[in-house]
């Protein structure tokens, strides 16, 4: 056997249909594509279209809203702090949370810190949020918390706003 010999078994590769090619070759004149109208022509791409009638994705309503400048958060809670806690630990980071694998993501805007759980050790907290009940179970434990972003203001609009907020 030489290299020359080698070839595919019978039927390993089958060949492109030429389409519009003769009558023999069972997809010539119109090639597949029927008798005039829309479709037959070339250029056509009527995908969703449904004959004039308003189709199905514009007639159902809009849902949601996605902002495009969103953070994402990794969730910790007060037993993941507790078990960085009985390991030792008095300063818990977001690094910290991180190498003990308390966190379910890595590629995060922050940390926000939940109140589930129970904290009994004093420890000193520093991440991008903590809920109050978090805050609370930590200071009553005898820690701090240390936020590294401030808190978001609620924002007024309008001129009747103004005037309950100065207390007319």
């Amino acid at each position: 056997m030489k290299l020359s010999d080698l070839r595919d078994n019978e039927g390993a590769r089958k060949s492109r249909t030429r389409v519009g090619r003769g009558i023999g070759s069972g997809k010539g004149k119109t090639g597949g594509r029927g008798v005039k109208g829309q479709k037959s022509r070339s250029g056509v791409a009527i995908k969703g279209f449904e004959g004039g009638q308003m189709p199905l994705h514009m007639r159902l309503p809009k849902r949601g809203f996605l902002a495009p400048g969103r953070l994402s958060f990794a969730e910790a809670n007060l037993s993941d702090v507790q078990k960085l806690a009985e390991a030792g630990t008095t300063m818990v980071s977001e690094e910290t949370l991180l190498s003990a694998r308390s966190l379910n993501r890595t590629k995060v805007d922050g940390v926000r810190l939940l109140g589930s759980g129970e904290l009994s050790a004093k420890v000193d907290v520093t991440v991008t949020y903590a809920t109050k009940s978090a805050r609370d179970a930590i200071e009553k434990a005898g820690g701090t918390v240390t936020m590294t972003r401030p808190e978001k203001k609620k924002r007024l609009r309008g001129p009747h706003k103004e005037a309950a907020k100065k207390g007319k």
